[in-house]
């Protein structure tokens, strides 16, 4: 819905303007038009600097619905050829030596991407929001500058102001790699398959995006700069690490990338497993540099950079009216009613600094915020306990402290670690060949991890960490409230 051009009836223009057309940033402003609030959303972002596009929602990556549509591209494959364990079997001998379309995949996604854009758009015009494509600067309190995507700029003022912008993938700043790098944002708009595919960062984008090629065939190797899941139990972390390298991702360790130089050449590794080319056939040269001083070059098509998100606050005049920021990360601190140090002014989701943000717990924020606002209601956002989902190819679901962090806050004494291993009838093995050799793993036994404190508070679980197939289901259905309880098996 487009912004009314008739004079405002009191001080402000509107009574709620968001910058950001992040999930948090749409869920505050339908609340707040849902509780007779004049609302407008901002939301212009510049494209990423391989040029590609962000539509509203957010980065297409992050987008809950197709991170699942990848990680079923990729196991589909893998579950046609172990059809033939349960009887299928293929009316041809050559049937089973299978092409995959990369150019079909990306239509596809590029097509679910547009979709649920347009479907939000529709959401802002049904609940009354006003929205406008375009970017958003704070000049003066209540007061901020809109410049379209014409570079038109006008002035609107509002009576709250949320931030919303989200982040985005960050560089390292080594030679080569805004020029040659591609992050998540960019590899579902390559024209062309990635061919063979270094992936630095050892984070769950980064393992999502290495299980997600790996998956369709395509060679993988893994920089884990710096480390393997940080922030994630570790002991879960090297479940996926092993199930990741029987799969056939190769992993590197203690190393870091130094420098990416562009070479001519074509990989055959594209020409084995679609009849796709990458455009102009050049390959990338890659400096790995390890601990002990050693360095070694290595030819890549693609290197895919997963190395942490930056938040979008730059160039927004945050600092202009006073709103405090981290200088490592440029994201915006925030008390617990989510209030930034200018009172009139909010941040909601990726944006705020020190906290872990889902899709799901952004829009419980934004909807919790525009009630506190508006319907006198004091409830809070609670950030303590959030369900994470990593959807490599064997499913990670966690909520809690990790045995790391639990030993930590409470201490190891006060720590029981129960795990019990249970059994999948449905899958009864994955197999993957690496050269001449074939892999063989047995995923039946999937192990469940419990952080039990004992001292704190009698029967409080601090952490449930479930590996393994159908494991997000299982949490939903465990986890029941912000705090995790439960009782001595959940099994």
């Amino acid at each position: 819905m487009d912004p009314p051009t008739r004079p405002p009836l009191g001080p402000y223009d509107y009574d709620l303007l968001v910058i950001g057309g992040g999930s948090g940033g749409l869920a505050v402003a339908k609340e707040a038009a849902a509780l007779r609030k004049k609302v407008l959303i901002l939301d212009l972002e510049a494209p990423s600097v391989r040029g590609t596009k962000r539509e509203l929602g957010g980065s297409s990556l992050n987008l809950n619905s197709v991170r699942k549509f990848l990680q079923q591209t990729s196991l589909l494959g893998k579950a046609i050829q172990d059809s033939q364990k349960y009887g299928w079997s293929f009316k041809e001998e050559g049937d089973l030596d299978m092409c995959h379309s990369w150019s079909r995949l990306m239509e596809a996604v590029q097509e679910q991407v547009k979709s649920r854009s347009l479907e939000l758009k529709r959401e802002l015009e049904s609940c009354g929001v006003f929205y406008l494509s375009a970017g958003g600067e704070i000049v003066a309190p209540h007061t901020v500058q809109v410049t379209d995507m014409y570079g038109r700029k006008r002035r609107l003022t509002a009576e709250t102001l949320v931030i919303a912008t989200g982040d985005r993938p960050q560089y390292l700043d080594v030679p080569g790699d805004r020029q040659y790098c591609i992050t998540s944002e960019d590899l579902l708009s390559l024209p062309h398959p990635p061919g063979r595919t270094l992936v630095v960062g050892g984070s769950a984008e980064g393992l999502e995006c290495a299980g997600f090629l790996s998956g369709l065939g395509l060679p993988v190797t893994v920089v884990l700069q710096p480390d393997l899941l940080p922030g994630f139990d570790q002991k879960m972390a090297q479940k996926i690490e092993n199930h990741m390298i029987v799969a056939g991702v190769d992993f590197r360790y203690h190393c870091s990338l130094a420098k990416v130089e562009q070479t001519e050449g074509c990989s055959k590794d594209v020409l084995s497993v679609t009849s796709q080319q990458p455009s102009e056939g050049r390959r990338l040269t890659v400096t790995i540099a390890y601990k002990e001083g050693q360095s070694k070059q290595e030819d890549f098509d693609t290197v895919l950079l997963s190395v942490g998100r930056k938040a979008c606050t730059s160039d927004m005049g945050l600092q202009r009216v006073g709103v405090q920021c981290s200088q490592h990360s440029g994201r915006i601190l925030v008390n617990e009613s989510d209030q930034t140090s200018v009172d009139h002014i909010y941040a909601i989701g990726s944006v705020q600094h020190g906290r872990l943000t889902t899709t799901g717990l952004s829009v419980h924020a934004g909807t919790l915020l525009a009630r506190r606002l508006y319907a006198e209601d004091g409830i809070l956002c609670d950030y303590t306990n959030v369900p994470t989902v990593v959807l490599t190819p064997v499913e990670y679901a966690a909520c809690g402290l990790s045995e790391e962090k639990a030993n930590l806050t409470f201490g190891e004494a006060s720590i029981e670690v129960h795990t019990h291993t249970h059994t999948h009838t449905h899958k009864p093995l994955y197999s993957s060949k690496k050269g001449d050799q074939v892999f063989e793993i047995d995923l039946k036994s999937n192990c469940v991890l419990l952080c039990r404190c004992t001292t704190a508070t009698t029967g409080l679980w601090s952490g449930l960490f479930l590996p393994g197939i159908k494991t997000p289901a299982m949490l939903k259905s465990s986890v029941t409230s912000p705090t995790v309880y439960a009782p001595p098996c959940v099994c």
